[in-house]
């Protein structure tokens, strides 16, 4: 009588399996976080400025109340140095001034940032109609607590002012509304 003998039987590897999706898990957060690090740069990176705002209030059925912002630099008149050589879809960089605790101005238009001052915003220019320029910042909405859109609109514009982190390469972001001087609702991270 002769034993066979078992030959083993090799089991393949489990773990490949698992660290292809742990390294897939890892690339997607890594691509999640750029956003957020380049958010947090500008926003520790920046200066503050303040911007008049004509805010509207909708809702986003996902994240609550929000106001629409509707810079007032959103629309800068043709007589602003530089505004008489730019077209729709340039990108320009719009330079400020900023006086006491107001809100910042248009002073210049320039397409190279050394060329717009100390103090600049990166936009891109929307339609060129008369003699208005529309420029779009990329700042458009401010999110609220649900409930507190209504106070904001209800509110006179005057009042009202979009605090922003703005960095030397005219990268910006919403950080602070401001009522009467003093912060409603802040939007920083930290």
């Amino acid at each position: 009588m002769t034993t066979a003998t078992a030959t083993p039987v090799s089991k393949p590897q489990s773990r490949a399996p698992w660290l292809l999706w742990g390294l897939l898990a890892l690339i997607q957060l890594g691509l999640i976080s750029i956003p957020l690090f380049d958010r947090l740069d500008v926003q520790h990176s920046g200066s503050a400025v303040s911007l008049a705002v004509v805010p509207v209030d909708p809702r986003d059925l996902l994240r609550g109340d929000y106001v629409v912002i509707n810079l007032a630099i959103g629309t800068i008149s043709r007589t602003v140095p530089g505004a008489d050589k730019v077209q729709s879809g340039d990108s320009i960089f719009v330079g400020l001034k900023s006086e006491g605790t107001g809100a910042a101005v248009p002073v210049l238009i320039a397409k190279e940032r050394a060329d717009a001052g100390d103090l600049a915003i990166a936009g891109t220019v929307r339609s060129v109609l008369g003699d208005e320029i529309r420029v779009d910042y990329g700042i458009d909405a401010f999110f609220l607590p649900e409930g507190e859109g209504l106070e904001i609109e209800r509110m006179d514009t005057s009042r009202i002012l979009l605090e922003i982190s703005l960095t030397e390469d005219g990268r910006s972001l919403p950080v602070n509304l401001l009522v009467d001087g003093k912060a409603f609702r802040s939007d920083a991270i930290f």
